[in-house]
């Protein structure tokens, strides 16, 4: 499932800036439409899961 950034943000409770630091520097699955970034969910929890951040 596809989530932009701030709806990303809003269900795990990560800061706006982190997701999209995460995207820059490829870490996880997404597509950049234009100036929006749109974000893969199971990318985006598999890697907070590998760390334990996303709580």
């Amino acid at each position: 499932m596809m989530k932009t950034i701030k709806e990303c943000s809003e269900i795990t409770g990560l800061p706006y800036s982190f997701i999209r630091g995460l995207c820059i520097d490829r870490k996880i699955k997404f597509i950049r439409s234009g100036v929006k970034y749109y974000i893969y969910l199971d990318s985006l929890l598999e890697f907070c899961g590998d760390r334990g951040e996303c709580e």
